[in-house]
């Protein structure tokens, strides 16, 4: 069953249904950290997901995406609002009806990464970590380019 949180004529909403793919594909296409992404890509990222979409009535105007195991472990992800609804607080307020998702309480650990939103991240308990040297990472560089040939 979707969850649904509502604010000032705002809703956030888990319901797959009202995903509008085109609004995220074309936001996440051009993002600093997915640039390029492919449609099918994204496609199979989103069905593989706990995805939040945020809405102006039936208007998607941002979006959220959660993947976990729902037990110990989230990554949280493609996190956005729209530039028209941006200075309003609602990137803020879509992270926090993410964080009190009901299937995603009681997990060990949050990840997140971000270039440009570390306040923000930081007002909801995400730091860095303590001792960087235990995380690794593999990351493929330019892999939608690569990809696209």
């Amino acid at each position: 069953m979707p969850e649904t949180w509502s604010k000032d004529g705002y809703e956030v909403s888990t319901d797959p249904d009202r995903l509008s793919l085109p609004v995220v594909h074309g936001f996440l296409r051009t993002a600093y950290w997915s640039q390029e992404i492919p449609r099918d890509t994204l496609e199979r990222a989103v069905a593989g997901s706990l995805n939040f979409g945020l809405y102006r009535r039936e208007e998607q105007i941002g979006y959220a995406r959660v993947v976990t195991d729902k037990a110990t472990f989230a990554w949280l992800c493609d996190v956005f609002v729209l530039e028209p609804s941006r200075g309003q607080g609602l990137g803020r307020w879509l992270v926090a009806c993410v964080l009190a998702h009901p299937a995603l309480q009681g997990l060990r650990r949050w990840m997140l990464a971000t270039a440009d939103a570390h306040s923000l991240y930081r007002d909801f308990g995400f730091e860095v970590p303590e001792d960087p040297g235990f995380l690794m990472a593999r990351r493929v560089k330019d892999i939608y380019k690569t990809a696209a040939r």
